[in-house]
């Protein structure tokens, strides 16, 4: 089994069980560098798989909550090569396949080839890139895809079809259906899912996840209808903001 394909199977591994699965996403180091392992394993044993956001001083995606703890973040000297670092001193003891989201930037400046290493060895397993288009992702797919690492395509409701369908034929792990056009941390999902989501579930030969205004448990029941996973990635950034213990908001979330 590649390493991409153990996304595939966490998530199937969850549906099997009767449940939607749960991708949750931290900002690698918020809200304090020191405490990002222990964040990560509790994180880790309530998610099926773990979305580790790369810490970037320009984000196109990102709300201002994640805005906001990527800011924290790099103003506390998190980097991706600290990120790395951190993550092989704790080999072995992460429950989850994990994925990193970053910018392309940060990839660029640590290098393909060594990034693809560092990257398969600290059992990160796939990657997604928001401001990489697919036309422009030839060189990055063909290092990660030679390490057996997956690049996840992001797909919109914007997106017409027969690029739907190129987006989720060349996607690897799981497809990131966005719900909404604009940005994370809204107030929570459109009313008018169904149908766009079932027309990427068509398209898709791999597990479709949705990402953007899940923050509670009627909203991953309200996904879960359609695709195999739900990723929240504000609200929780908010929970770890606050300091509260992030397992048991995310056990509610599936309950």
């Amino acid at each position: 089994m590649s390493a991409y394909e153990k996304i595939h199977a966490a998530i199937s591994t969850a549906n099997d069980s009767g449940r939607t699965a749960l991708v949750p996403f931290i900002t690698a180091g918020y809200p304090e560098p020191k405490d990002f392992i222990a964040t990560l394993k509790n994180v880790a044993s309530a998610g099926d798989v773990v979305e580790l956001g790369i810490p970037f001083s320009d984000p196109m995606a990102d709300g201002m909550t994640i805005q906001r703890s990527s800011f924290v973040a790099l103003q506390k000297g998190v980097s991706l090569k600290w990120i790395f670092d951190e993550l092989d001193s704790a080999q072995g003891e992460i429950d989850a396949p994990l994925v990193m989201m970053s910018y392309l930037n940060p990839l660029l400046a640590f290098g393909f080839e060594d990034l693809a290493d560092r990257a398969l060895a600290a059992g990160v397993y796939g990657f997604i890139v928001p401001d990489l288009p697919y036309e422009e992702s030839t060189e990055l797919r063909a290092v990660l895809e030679a390490k057996g690492l997956g690049l996840i395509q992001l797909v919109t409701p914007a997106t017409p079809e027969d690029r739907l369908k190129t987006l989720c034929d060349a996607s690897r792990g799981f497809v990131y259906a966005v719900t909404i056009t604009g940005i994370t941390g809204g107030a929570g999902l459109p009313v008018d899912l169904a149908d766009y989501l079932t027309k990427v579930v068509s398209h898709s030969t791999i597990p479709v996840c949705a990402g953007f205004g899940i923050r509670e448990a009627k909203d991953v029941a309200a996904v879960g209808q359609y695709v195999a996973g739900a990723i929240v990635g504000s609200a929780l950034v908010e929970v770890l903001e606050r300091g509260e213990d992030p397992k048991p908001f995310l056990e509610a979330l599936i309950e």
